[in-house]
């Protein structure tokens, strides 16, 4: 079995695995930063700060533990609510309902049949912003990344995305995203995992000469973007 073909069938837990690989990454990095970090603002969020994203993510992760999924959730509008409910709240109260949500929302998720498997790769892409901001190492990569890509590739797929072969600098066998019908011809990237997640993520790329070569052939940039 080759890397192209490892993510045939969807493991309910690797979700939760990815939030808790990135809890234990993440939170200590918070917790280590000064007040003043939090109000940086972010180039992947326009309009958001750091602290802003995290009451994002966490608000998220505690509507999937708490089940609470009302019409419009997850929306621009709803998103913007849960951060302005959060406005009152100290950082340090927000990065404990952040690590209170990656720590419980897992088994939430693996049990929802692959239907809120997005939200964990979505939180784990935000980490990303989050590091890209403070310029700290792993970036939409890291200790994650092997529990992150399984979940792109699924995502991609159920979501019937363009199809593309992807040959990555960081595995040895190449990886198959979006829809797998054969009704279009794939696309082919070639480069770092990192830069991919950022392109289907639809984040900003790093400046020339910190690891943005890449080549893509067969689609353009925006029609990865799996986040709107």
């Amino acid at each position: 079995m080759t890397s192209a073909d490892l993510y045939e069938v969807r493991d309910p837990e690797l979700p939760g695995r990815l939030l808790t690989m990135e809890r234990d990454a993440l939170i200590p990095l918070l917790r280590a930063r000064s007040e003043a970090d939090f109000a940086l603002p972010t180039a992947a969020c326009p309009g958001w700060t750091v602290r802003d994203v995290l009451a994002h993510c966490s608000a998220a992760l505690m509507r999937v533990v708490e089940s609470r999924f009302e019409k419009g959730v997850f929306s621009p509008e709803s998103n913007e609510r849960d951060i302005a409910e959060r406005a009152d709240w100290t950082n340090a109260r927000v990065v404990d309902e952040l690590e209170r949500g990656m720590t419980e929302a897992g088994p939430v998720i693996a049990e929802a049949d692959g239907v809120l498997d997005m939200i964990a790769l979505g939180e784990w892409v935000h980490a990303g912003d989050v590091r890209d901001t403070f310029g700290a190492p792993g970036a939409y990569a890291g200790a994650g990344l092997p529990y992150a890509l399984p979940l792109l590739v699924r995502v991609t797929r159920e979501k019937a995305h363009l199809p593309l072969h992807a040959d990555l600098d960081d595995l040895d066998e190449p990886l198959r995203l979006g829809d797998v019908s054969g009704v279009r011809t794939p696309a082919r990237y070639i480069g770092d995992a990192a830069t991919l997640v950022r392109l289907y993520a639809g984040r900003p790329l790093p400046r020339a000469g910190d690891g943005a070569g890449y080549e893509l052939a067969g689609a353009e940039r925006a029609e990865l973007n799996i986040f709107g």
